[in-house]
């Protein structure tokens, strides 16, 4: 028997199934016949033209006795778009959170590499730098020797546009002119401090440079330090002076040094805030590194040539006895590694609050005394270590401090 549906209200009659003609399938194409279940129509056909939306009944032919089963209606179209919809913006979304969660994890990877590199660049520098200026007592070619190999990495990363080239104006370079000064000082007095001391001492004494920030920021900017701050000095200086008294390798003249390069150091930073630099899109920090450096090699080169004559020669070297090669393999190391790490710290500092690189100096300075203590097997009595410990501890203390601002006073 030949199967057929119709759409039919319950108290319809059933008519009898005529197959219809070749002619009439061709013209119409069939669909199921709909009816009001509110209308009672006379006749067959005026229940075709009555629709019933949405309510329908199938009528099975596998009974002789046509018993009518309700048939389940299609999904509407609209709401299988609108679930299509919500599972793109949902997998969107999902996509757009992963690749943010994914980026996050790169830059916490990245700046976690920079800190990482900027503590070994540290350490190298210490360890060679100390290295040579112990066989080349001659701090002030030593250190225009950085200051040269500085300046050709700086002209390598414009020559070849690894970074952009800088226009700066006479206006900028007068303004620069200070801080690549005190620059120089500052890295002078550093190695002067370097060729007299243990590089763990010396670093001890250059613990106390927030108490040089403290005094100059209020005698020339008038910032006035909260108790806060005030209170974080006493153990530095309290630290500073026990270890000291305490070390073995004591010198007053690598004291005044370290001492002189804390001073010219944070005058720097109390000049970079004092003078006005005409700031620009190519003069962020690394660009402004840059051209100090290359300020400070014109400078240091004709004052080490005055007071030291010209001493890093292949002669002037074998007359004294030292292996050439070695001193230049350990000079070209160090000078590189005082670059690299002045360039990652900058790097750093625009990545993260002054406030946290200060914090991550402070563990650089612990880090670069426990490896030079360690590899210069230096002698470190238990009221030295004390002294140093404490005096870290209060430069921690400070760069925490600092955030807390002094209340505004009432009127």
């Amino acid at each position: 028997m030949q199967s057929a549906a119709f759409t039919l209200t319950p108290s319809l009659r059933l008519p009898k199934l005529r197959r219809p003609s070749v002619s009439s399938a061709v013209k119409t194409r069939f669909d199921p016949i709909r009816v009001s279940a509110s209308s009672k129509p006379n006749n067959f056909n005026d229940a075709v033209s009555v629709s019933l939306p949405r309510r329908s009944w199938s009528l099975s032919s596998s009974s002789s006795d046509f018993k009518l089963r309700r048939w389940t209606s299609v999904p509407l179209v609209d709401s299988d778009a609108r679930t299509k919809r919500f599972e793109v913006r949902a997998t969107a979304e999902t996509a757009g959170e992963s690749s943010e969660s994914g980026s996050s994890i790169f830059k916490t990877l990245e700046l976690g590499a920079l800190f990482g590199l900027w503590y070994l660049f540290n350490i190298w520098f210490n360890i060679y730098n100390k290295q040579v200026l112990k066989v080349f007592p001659y701090p002030v070619t030593v250190t225009g020797i950085q200051f040269a190999v500085g300046t050709v990495v700086v002209l390598l990363m414009w020559g070849l546009n690894l970074y952009k080239k800088p226009k700066v104006s006479g206006a900028q370079l007068a303004a620069i002119l200070p801080l690549a000064i005190v620059h120089t000082l500052g890295n002078l007095f550093t190695n002067m401090s370097l060729g007299k001391v243990a590089v763990s001492f010396t670093h001890t004494i250059k613990a106390s440079e927030p108490f040089f920030s403290v005094i100059l920021s209020a005698m020339f900017l008038g910032e006035i330090p909260t108790p806060w701050v005030v209170a974080s000095l006493i153990p530095i200086v309290g630290g500073v002076g026990l270890a000291s008294i305490t070390e073995a390798s004591f010198n007053w003249a690598g004291f005044w040094s370290a001492m002189a390069s804390n001073l010219t150091n944070q005058s720097r930073n109390v000049l970079s805030k004092k003078v006005m630099v005409k700031k620009e899109a190519n003069m962020d920090n690394i660009t402004l590194f840059s051209i100090i450096t290359v300020m400070s090699f014109f400078l240091l080169t004709p004052v080490a040539i005055f007071m030291e004559g010209v001493k890093f020669t292949p002669t002037v070297m074998q007359s004294a006895g030292l292996n050439v090669k070695q001193v230049y393999i350990r000079s070209l190391i160090a000078a590189l590694c005082f670059h690299a790490y002045q360039q990652v710290s900058y790097m750093i500092l625009q990545r993260v609050s002054p406030v946290t690189h200060s914090v991550g100096n402070c563990v650089k300075r612990v880090v670069v005394i426990v490896s030079s203590v360690l590899f210069f097997k230096t002698p470190v009595s238990a009221v030295n270590s004390f002294g140093t410990g404490l005096a870290l501890a209060g430069v921690f203390l400070y760069s925490r401090v600092k955030r807390i601002k002094a209340k505004p006073k009432s009127a």
